[in-house]
């Protein structure tokens, strides 16, 4: 029993689109404090719903705008997590609550979009 190439191709796809949300997650979690700060904060989560929607409307599944979101949560918030030595790589300062929260409602919300999208991609076909 052999895998059809295109299977294939969309598993590859689908892990690409997954490590590409941790890509994200791991540049914004070092660089949501650039100048200027509260900007480049929100700046972050605006490129993970432009991902998640853009993942969903491209292949027209559910699943291909909530893997960027995925990666992204989970990269985000291990990062954000206490060190045992005390250390903190997302503080809890303004641009760090705008970079989380945001960013979570990102998440949330591309994959919404990315839902309805697959939704009235059924429909038509």
């Amino acid at each position: 029993m052999g895998t059809s190439p295109r299977a294939l191709l969309t598993g590859i796809g689908y892990l690409a689109l997954f490590v590409l949300g941790v890509v994200q997650g791991l540049i914004g979690s070092f660089q949501y404090g650039r100048s200027p700060a509260p900007f480049v904060a929100i700046g972050f989560p605006l490129v993970l719903i432009a991902t998640c929607v853009l993942a969903g409307w491209g292949l027209r599944t559910y699943s291909a705008g909530i893997l960027p979101a995925l990666g992204w949560v989970i990269a985000s918030f291990i990062l954000a997590m206490p060190r045992p030595n005390g250390s903190v790589i997302i503080e809890g300062g303004s641009a760090g609550e705008w970079y989380l929260y945001g960013g979570a409602l990102a998440a949330a919300a591309g994959a919404v979009v990315s839902f309805f999208t697959w939704i009235g991609a059924k429909s038509r076909a």
